[in-house]
C-alpha cells in the first residue's frame, strides 16, 4: 500500500521517535507497516524514507542501497568522518525545495534490521547523506534547518 507521505510545515514531522522494541518489530502489523513504507519509497521515487514522514514516530527507516532497499530500526550514528562534504537535498516532505547541506563524507551505523538481527555499516557519498537525512527525521530536524542556502528552481538530483 502507498502511504501518503507528509509535508512541511505538519507539526507531526517535527516530533521525536520513539524506539521500536523486538515484541513490536516481531508483530504482523510493524511487518506490514515497513513493507508499505519500501513500496511508498519507491512510488515516490525517493532514495530514503522515515517513519515520521508517514506520520509513525518510530525510529525506523528505509535507505536505497546498493543491494536495493534495506530496513534500520533503532539506528544510529556511532563515528563520523572528520572530513565534511556539500550535499545537494531534497525531500519527500519538502517537494520542490532543494538546498546544500554540509554533511560527514562516512558515516558509521549501528540499528537492527527488519528481523531484529543487529547490523553494523559504514556508509559513504550518498548512503552517507541518506542515513544522516533520515536520522534527522527521527529527531524531527528536516534539512531545510540545516540548509546553509535553499535553491531555487529545477535541480537534478534525488529527494531523500
Amino acid at each position: 500500500m502507498n502511504l501518503e507521505v507528509l509535508t512541511h510545515p505538519n507539526d507531526e514531522l517535527r516530533k521525536m521517535s520513539r524506539p521500536v522494541s523486538q515484541e513490536e518489530l516481531r508483530s504482523k502489523e510493524m511487518q506490514d507497516l515497513i513493507d508499505d513504507m519500501i513500496t511508498s519509497m519507491k512510488e515516490e521515487n525517493g532514495v530514503g524514507l522515515a517513519a515520521p514522514q508517514i506520520g509513525k514516530h518510530l525510529r525506523i527507516l528505509i535507505a536505497q542501497t546498493r543491494n536495493g532497499a534495506k530496513v534500520f530500526v533503532n539506528p544510529k550514528i556511532i563515528a563520523h568522518s572528520d572530513k565534511l562534504m556539500e550535499s545537494t537535498e531534497g525531500c519527500l516532505s519538502i517537494p520542490g525545495v532543494w538546498g546544500l547541506v554540509d554533511r560527514f563524507t562516512t558515516v558509521k551505523v549501528k540499528a537492527n534490521n527488519r528481523h531484529g538481527e543487529p547490523v553494523r555499516l559504514k556508509a559513504d557519498s550518498l548512503l552517507s547523506t541518506i542515513f544522516q537525512h533520515e536520522i534527522d527525521h527521527l529527531d524531527g530536524i528536516l534539512f531545510i534547518d540545516k540548509a546553509k542556502k535553499i535553491l531555487d528552481g529545477e535541480i537534478e538530483g534525488e529527494a531523500i
